[in-house]
């Protein structure tokens, strides 16, 4: 008897050893990546970091110099072409005197099938000012006019470049509840954000670049685990010199703070400094905890990657 083997659906993007060269910059080194349909993807990474580059070549803008890049099975000019990926970009693409309903109206004369336009303003939270001219728009509300000018063809893949710059704390839950909902239905969203808090609330999957090369991929708790190291805190009357330098020849302490009687150790031997804290000091209160996010974007992302 033969068991099927599972159909695999093909993937929202994929890029095979992808590298592109600027002269002798080596701006992206051997890329590798493949979303899944219906994925939030955060894309991180430190600025030079060959972010904009791979995005550029997933939209088609450039092409890679060696290795292949595929959008949903097709050549990424092929999948724009098709209405297939939508962009929303930081800046630019604007009239400022147009009304937000003009202007997607006006969007949506370009293509040759769209949503309709009051579709497109009800699921970016923006049909209330939709009479409001975009120069009277505030920053967030004009990226969210941005982003329902490109909900009209109905991509199969979003990319977003800091999509909630401007937005007000309702703004963003706003919005990211349209993002959720949209993943749901089978779109791919792929973001990139500076907010380290969106990504690890949002994403499913978290992507952090450095120097052009990937240095992890996972989800939000598995990037922490990534970053190497531990804190360790306590309370300790009368932390000596002594006591710092026995602490200090345990080895492996990257970093050691004394702040009155707050005694805050980084470290990669967590459990041997906790051990020398409990029964060589008068250390109370004592608590480990992991890097969050942020502190493993700069562990994993830094120069001595």
């Amino acid at each position: 008897m033969s068991v099927a083997t599972p159909i695999r659906t093909t993937s929202a993007v994929r890029l095979d050893s992808v590298t592109k060269h600027f002269g002798d910059v080596e701006a992206v080194r051997g890329v590798d990546l493949d979303l899944d349909q219906g994925e939030v993807v955060a894309f991180l990474g430190p600025n030079g970091a060959g972010k904009t580059t791979t995005i550029d070549m997933i939209l088609g803008l450039t092409r890679p110099t060696s290795g292949t890049v595929q959008v949903l099975g097709r050549s990424p000019r092929d999948a724009v072409a098709h209405g297939l990926v939508s962009a929303v970009m930081q800046t630019g693409g604007l009239l400022k005197d147009m009304t937000v309903r003009e202007t997607v109206e006006y969007t949506a004369s370009l293509f040759a099938d769209t949503m309709p336009v009051e579709e497109a303003l009800r699921g970016a939270g923006i049909s209330e000012i939709a009479g409001r001219r975009v120069g009277k728009c505030s920053g967030g509300e004009q990226q969210r006019l941005r982003f329902a000018m490109a909900l009209l063809p109905d991509p199969a893949l979003l990319l977003l470049d800091e999509p909630t710059t401007g937005m007000d704390v309702e703004g963003r839950r706003t919005f990211w509840n349209a993002i959720r909902a949209d993943a749901e239905r089978g779109r791919t969203v792929m973001f990139a954000t500076h907010y380290l808090e969106e990504a690890d609330q949002y994403a499913d999957r978290i992507v952090l670049i450095a120097k052009g090369r990937i240095v992890a991929d996972g989800t939000g708790s598995e990037i922490r685990a990534l970053a190497v190291g531990r804190t360790v805190r306590a309370t300790i009357d009368g932390f000596t010199a002594e006591a710092e330098a026995r602490l200090r020849a345990l080895g492996g302490i990257d970093g050691l703070d004394v702040r009155g009687e707050q005694v805050v150790v980084h470290t990669k031997e967590s459990d041997a400094v906790a051990r020398f804290l409990l029964t060589e000091t008068a250390a109370r209160d004592l608590e480990i905890t992991s890097k969050n996010l942020e502190e493993a974007f700069l562990s994993l992302t830094g120069d001595d990657q």
